[in-house]
């Protein structure tokens, strides 16, 4: 695809190509080490893990992809951009590079998609790392509740395909004090150009409304994976995904650590870049 409005100083990686059901997938993959392997979730990219990757890259392998639909990837109209399609494709890019002793980074979609592929081999993995994710069934949940009828309406592939509403609204709205400035939100909704090209964030808004029997199944799995090193980064003003969740994943995986950022919302990668990295870096060390 044109890469014409892509920021280059901001995000100065070599682009790599992936092919897999007949369509491109993009990923970066810089530095060497130990292999830091990012997952994002909606309406994101690789992008988002950018400036993890730059202050990172010196020490570890970073690779960090965009799932189909997303980011430089491709954007077929008629695809299968279901959540577990977009974990399946994590899983073949792992084994057909052969990533290994993998600490996987992931946020929002992320992480279902990215601990799906963990808890089936996790021999794969070695530590994780979450930030402001789930990992269960939310249909009771009373704010699941509430969005729930959001989720419903008829008018919601309009939104998505005609207004680019998850970008241009949505994910702006997410952020905590630190709001994302207009010349970066460009780089989360430029990959969506045009109305074909946007049907990867309306199936993970009707993921939310369809799969959370699967999520649930997921949480009912997780033994596999619940005594790796973990480390979760949350913002606390996330208006999405509250400090309830984050509760329920410490419980889930006891041997954990945990940085609260009490200004963060949403995306705290982005709004306090210096002390995800920090963590990170401390993490890894111990």
């Amino acid at each position: 695809m044109s890469k014409h409005w892509l920021d280059t100083s901001e995000y100065p990686f070599q682009s790599n190509y992936f092919q897999i059901n007949g369509q491109k997938l993009h990923y970066i993959d810089e530095g060497q080490g130990e292999t830091l392997l990012f997952v994002h979730g909606t309406p994101s990219w690789s992008f988002e893990f950018r400036n993890l990757i730059k202050n990172l890259k010196d020490e570890f392998r970073c690779v960090a992809i965009d799932h189909i639909g997303f980011g430089l990837s491709d954007k077929p109209k008629d695809y299968d951009y279901s959540t577990q399609k977009h974990s399946a494709t994590l899983q073949e890019f792992v084994f057909k590079k052969q990533l290994d002793r993998i600490t996987l980074i992931v946020h929002d979609f992320g992480g279902p998609i990215g601990l799906n592929f963990a808890m089936q081999y996790p021999h794969k993995i070695r530590k994780l790392i979450i930030l402001n994710s789930w990992l269960w069934d939310s249909s009771s949940d009373p704010d699941f509740v509430k969005m729930s009828k959001i989720l419903k309406s008829p008018l919601l592939p309009f939104l998505y395909r005609y207004l680019n509403f998850s970008p241009k609204f949505i994910l702006p709205k997410s952020f905590g004090e630190v709001k994302l400035p207009k010349y970066l939100q460009k780089q989360y909704s430029h990959p969506f150009a045009n109305r074909s090209q946007r049907n990867g964030p309306l199936a993970f808004a009707r993921s939310l409304l369809n799969d959370q029997e699967w999520f649930g199944e997921l949480w009912k799995g997780k033994d596999s994976i619940s005594q790796k090193p973990t480390l979760f980064i949350w913002g606390l003003k996330d208006s999405m995904i509250k400090t309830t969740y984050l509760e329920k994943f410490k419980n889930g995986f006891p041997n954990s650590k945990v940085v609260k950022l009490d200004s963060c919302g949403h995306f705290p990668q982005e709004e306090q870049p210096k002390v995800v990295v920090d963590s990170i870096r401390n993490f890894m060390k111990n």
